[in-house]
């Protein structure tokens, strides 16, 4: 199998590397891609959202399955270019993936499907911006209704900072707060069937015991072991296989990866957010655990044969991952900082420990691999339990130099306490 990755970021590379893995793929690219996919796949310079240059490249390629990996291609149709022309892809089509390009969109799904999810409102004007948030009160919620990269949501005391918030958004959802731990579960689906995979806890704050600005995720943990066992069978039940259903029933059937973001309050489990794909850095995780090979389980995603393939198999390891961000992250993030200590990493941590690429590329001039956004590296490992695991994590972090970089140190430490 030939297989086409459209992405340049972490979860790219954590796609990329099970690819490699896969006995039966037997060409790997990746478009654009970073300097650390480029270990394991051929690149190929093209815009990711423009769906006639992947096509065309697709094609070029003779690529036997497109996977698409962040948001934005997926909404803006990429899926439904490559899909036009017979080449198998795994990723929603445009209107499909509305479930995550706007939030009022997947409420009023949710409310179809009878999903359990925050009351809130939909404002378009300051008016019905302070109507919601007073009906709310603190802590409130506000989340931008479109593509945020995972930075359009505050949660504050600070009625202010919400307001402010929401009148720089174009159109705000604003919903209740949810209480209770947070948890990721992905689930691969081709619109019919749905195949959950096994959750995972992400770190959305900048700093250690949850404090600082909100970012795109600077860590994760999988499994859960304070988690309820019945957890999994009751969100597939009550909210992922309801929602695919009700996407069919709109004529807008969902294949690729429904991400669903979930609060487990006192009242039940309660859905935050749905994404349209593999999330970052919960896919780091979750495939370091995944033993089936990947390729077959998308490809028959794309081709809507789910049903036929056995129960995935999974590894009884924990899996932890650190993110490495680059300085000033999430403000304005410095670039162009060399990174040192990848090979060490290559040397003395391999198989246990390993680097994913996030914002990384190769310095035209000296080679030297440099920072080149935001959150640049996910350092993953496995181990026999999360203390293992953390252990071997940070062990590589340590290794790791980038000038004025930043790690949260409490990745999964509470999960490893048994706290």
């Amino acid at each position: 199998m030939k297989v086409l990755v459209i992405g340049s970021g972490a979860r790219e590379h954590a796609l990329c590397r099970s690819m490699s893995l896969d006995p039966d793929v037997t060409a790997l690219h990746c478009a654009p891609g970073n300097a650390g996919i480029a270990e394991v796949a051929e690149l190929h310079a093209v815009d990711a959202l423009d769906g006639a240059a992947v096509t065309a490249l697709a094609q070029e390629l003779e690529a036997d399955l497109v996977i698409v990996g962040p948001e934005a291609p997926l909404v803006a149709g990429v899926a439904d270019a490559v899909r036009a022309v017979g080449i198998p892809v795994f990723g929603p089509s445009g209107e499909a993936a509305q479930l995550e390009g706007s939030k009022a969109f997947a409420k009023d799904v949710m409310a179809g499907a009878g999903v359990p999810t925050a009351r809130s409102y939909v404002c378009t004007n300051a008016a019905e911006i302070d109507e919601a948030l007073d009906a709310f009160g603190a802590p409130y919620v506000v989340k931008d209704d479109g593509l945020a990269a995972g930075k359009g949501v505050v949660v504050t005391g600070d009625i202010e900072e919400a307001r402010a918030h929401a009148k720089a958004c174009e159109r705000v959802v604003i919903e209740e707060f949810l209480d209770g731990p947070e948890v990721s579960l992905f689930a691969i689906t081709d619109g019919t069937t749905v195949v959950p995979l096994q959750p995972a806890q992400d770190f959305k704050r900048a700093l250690d015991n949850d404090e600082g600005p909100n970012t795109g995720g600077m860590g994760a943990y999988s499994p859960l072991p304070w988690a309820d066992p019945k957890l999994v069978g009751e969100v597939l039940d009550t909210v992922l296989q309801p929602t695919v259903d009700e996407m069919a029933r709109r004529g807008t059937p969902f294949s690729g990866l429904l991400y669903a973001g979930l609060a487990i309050t006192g009242r039940g489990v309660r859905v935050i957010e749905f994404n349209a794909r593999f999330g970052d850095p919960e896919t780091q995780v979750v495939l370091a655990r995944l033993r089936t090979p990947l390729a077959g389980v998308l490809l028959a995603s794309a081709n809507g044969t789910l049903a036929d393939l056995e129960p995935l198999r999974w590894s009884e390891d924990a899996a932890v991952t650190v993110v490495v961000a680059s300085h000033n992250y999430p403000g304005t993030p410095r670039t162009g900082d060399p990174i040192t200590g990848l090979d060490e990493v290559a040397a003395q941590d391999a198989p246990n420990a390993y680097v994913l690429h996030a914002g990384t590329k190769r310095d035209g001039e000296s080679g030297a691999v440099v920072s080149a956004g935001g959150r640049v590296l996910s350092v993953t490992a496995v181990g026999g339990d999360l203390t293992q695991a953390r252990e071997r994590a940070y062990a590589a972090v340590d290794r790791i130099g980038l000038d004025g970089s930043q790690h949260r140190k409490d990745i999964a430490a509470k999960a490893a306490s048994g706290q």
